[in-house]
């Protein structure tokens, strides 16, 4: 990932951090799904202290999950936000026991680091996890082959990786109606927000990377917003508004974005607001 591209993502969750959570409630469902009892691998596993790495660790809402999941572990979580690790380290650290009644992991236990993982994981030592995981991140690498390559070289013998992260029909309706705003102007249409690959490539990628006993879900969940203007702040607000589509001349930015929220809300409304797809995809793979 170039330095460029590392500073505009770590600049937007910077940005997002303290309003993150309020709007992350997709993520959230993720991060639930993810920590659920590792398909019989948990119990069967007679480790008593596992390592753990976190990707993307964010405000620390599945770090705290694993505090209390593996409460024997150590937890590396590895962020690219200075912003996001400090909410994170407020979340787990800041109490002796969380609302559960459960003793929080003290800081020898667990470590923050301030890193980019395609950056960070070519230098990680060789069979140092047990576990490695990673909830709605992986969308952001930009070699994911040369990544999870460095991943399942980290991970220890019969180790796991496990992750979630977002299908190609992710907000479906907004790039349709980008489209036809672009169409109405007498332009190619051009790709506003990330591309998301399909389980079939993220399938191949782990088998190119050494990865067997892959299993994976998919499923699609709605949700609803008060207008297509409210659904691109939220998204805004969660520090996802890359974007693929650079500046055209004869079309401004304003009568683009009017025009979209106009095929937006005529195509896909309800009598609440509109509607966003996020298609959602959960891998584990093991060595």
């Amino acid at each position: 990932m170039s330095s460029r591209r590392i500073s505009e993502i770590r600049r937007q969750f910077n940005r997002s951090a303290n309003s993150y959570d309020a709007h992350a409630h997709v993520q959230r469902m993720m991060s639930d799904r993810l920590a659920k009892p590792f398909i019989g691998w948990k119990n069967k596993s007679n480790i008593a202290e596992l390592n753990i790495l976190e990707i993307g660790c964010g405000t620390g809402t599945l770090t705290e999950i694993l505090v209390n999941e593996w409460p024997s572990s150590s937890i590396t979580a590895l962020d690219i936000a200075p912003a996001m690790i400090k909410l994170a380290e407020q979340r787990v650290l800041s109490a002796d026991v969380n609302f559960n009644g459960i003793r929080k992991i003290t800081s020898d236990r667990l470590r923050f680091i301030l890193a980019d993982v395609e950056m960070w994981a070519p230098e990680a030592p060789t069979a140092s996890f047990d576990i490695i995981v990673s909830n709605a991140c992986f969308q952001w690498l930009s070699n994911p082959r040369q990544t999870l390559g460095h991943l399942q070289r980290m991970l220890r013998p019969g180790g796991m990786l496990k992750f979630t992260t977002f299908g190609p029909d992710t907000f479906c309706e907004m790039h349709k109606a980008f489209n036809e705003a672009y169409r109405a102007s007498g332009m190619d249409p051009q790709r506003h927000g990330l591309s998301f690959l399909s389980t079939n490539e993220w399938n191949k990628l782990l088998k190119e990377s050494g990865f067997s006993s892959i299993y994976y879900e998919r499923s699609i969940q709605m949700e609803n917003y008060a207008s297509a203007r409210d659904f691109l702040h939220s998204v805004k607000a969660m520090g996802a508004s890359t974007s693929e589509a650079v500046t055209m001349r004869g079309l401004s930015s304003r009568r683009l974005f009017a025009n979209m929220y106009k095929e937006y809300e005529d195509k896909f409304s309800k009598e609440d607001g509109v509607v966003a797809t996020y298609d959602l995809l959960l891998f584990q793979a093991c060595l």
